[in-house]
């Protein structure tokens, strides 16, 4: 019998930047959040996916969504739950407006070490600041293996997981111990 997994999956509400109008940008030259609506990050759905197909595959594990951000950031987590996930986790206060990558990940770490997920899941970057940063700088805070540009996990056996990943040129296949971090492509 396969090892029941705690999986996390790292998800962000972002603006909907797909129909963007005049009043999008504030005079500041920054994103203005109150004239677009919210949405699931599209990469952290791709997260999500990989994250249900894995709990599918081995029988009684969970998959819980983390998400920062203000109240209304628990939509995701409302329609995570929709889509198959079991629950999830929301960090908010005023004090996290405007983080940066850095500021991000260490409180989403700060939470998983408590959460303590045997695979933490993530989209490879949001939309609204196409960093790909967020993922690998949790793995380094957690002091753990990451995979990124992951395209498909293949399994999971004896405490370590495989997985497909996209590079240069073509595709690879890496095996890394649990717990993990995985980046995931759209």
């Amino acid at each position: 019998m396969k090892k029941q997994l705690k999986i996390v999956v790292l998800a962000k509400q972002v603006p909907d930047t797909r129909n963007v109008g005049k009043d999008a940008m504030t005079p500041e030259g920054t994103v203005n959040r109150a004239a677009l609506p919210a949405i699931f990050n599209p990469e952290d759905l791709n997260a999500l996916e990989a994250a249900l197909f894995l709990k599918d595959e081995t029988e009684g594990s969970t998959v819980h969504i983390l998400t920062m951000g203000p109240p209304r950031a628990a939509d995701i987590i409302r329609d995570a739950i929709f889509r198959g996930a079991d629950g999830g986790y929301l960090l908010t206060d005023r004090k996290f407006a405007g983080s940066d990558t850095l500021a991000t990940s260490y409180a989403l770490s700060c939470a998983l070490r408590k959460i303590q997920p045997d695979v933490i899941v993530a989209g490879r970057q949001a939309i609204d600041g196409d960093t790909a940063q967020v993922g690998p700088q949790v793995a380094e805070k957690l002091g753990l293996t990451q995979i990124t540009y992951a395209e498909e996990i293949l399994k999971v056996a004896d405490g370590h997981i495989t997985v497909k990943r996209h590079i240069d040129g073509g595709i690879e296949t890496v095996e890394g111990p649990l717990p993990i971090v995985i980046t995931v492509n759209g």
